[in-house]
């Protein structure tokens, strides 16, 4: 407030409201993605009833946004701030790009829709304790992926979100977040 001012304050606000509502019209010509609920402010987070959202995101980071995935329900979250004004047109047009894009079918999703078939068939048949091990074990490998966040995590979030025991996720998220972390490292040094 002492730099900006009263007045400089309301229109930095000014601005980052009328690019969310901007945000929101333009969501909603998009056909297959929506904000959820109705938020007051500049936190917002999209979702989908009939495409996988976290494919979206991924067809998003392809094009150079960075959007956080959310789960219960599967959601892509968005922080709106006043930098977002020269580029809400751009990223309205990529969010309709990669809705289009997700539609499509290509070999990637095909494998990502078939590797959730076979995780939702598994978590009914077996007991709990061998989900765990399962996921124990695919954490390790999920973590050796070059030290660097995949460009692609449709596949990862889905599973995430399925997950029946918690503590699974909890573990899967501390093995991801350490494999990036040793090779980040070792890169470094």
């Amino acid at each position: 407030m002492n730099y900006l001012g009263e007045e400089g304050y309301l229109r930095l606000a000014d601005t980052v409201m009328k690019t969310v509502t901007k945000l929101r019209e333009g969501d909603a010509t998009v056909d297959g993605v929506h904000v959820l609920g109705d938020p007051d402010m500049s936190v917002m987070a999209l979702g989908s009833d009939t495409l996988d959202i976290y494919q979206i995101g991924d067809e998003m980071t392809v094009r150079g946004w960075h959007l956080d995935r959310q789960q219960f329900p599967p959601c892509l979250h968005l922080t709106v701030h006043a930098g977002h004004a020269a580029v809400a047109d751009q990223f309205l047009q990529d969010l309709a790009g990669s809705v289009a894009q997700v539609r499509k079918p290509t070999p990637r999703r095909l494998g990502t829709n078939l590797l959730m078939w076979l995780v939702g068939i598994l978590m009914a048949i077996l007991p709990e304790r061998w989900l765990s091990w399962i996921v124990d074990r695919a954490s390790g490998m999920l973590a050796g992926g070059g030290g660097a966040l995949p460009e692609r995590s449709a596949a990862m979030y889905g599973m995430m979100g399925t997950l029946p025991n918690r503590g699974d996720l909890h573990e899967l998220v501390l093995d991801l977040v350490e494999g990036f972390t040793e090779q980040s490292t070792s890169r470094g040094s």
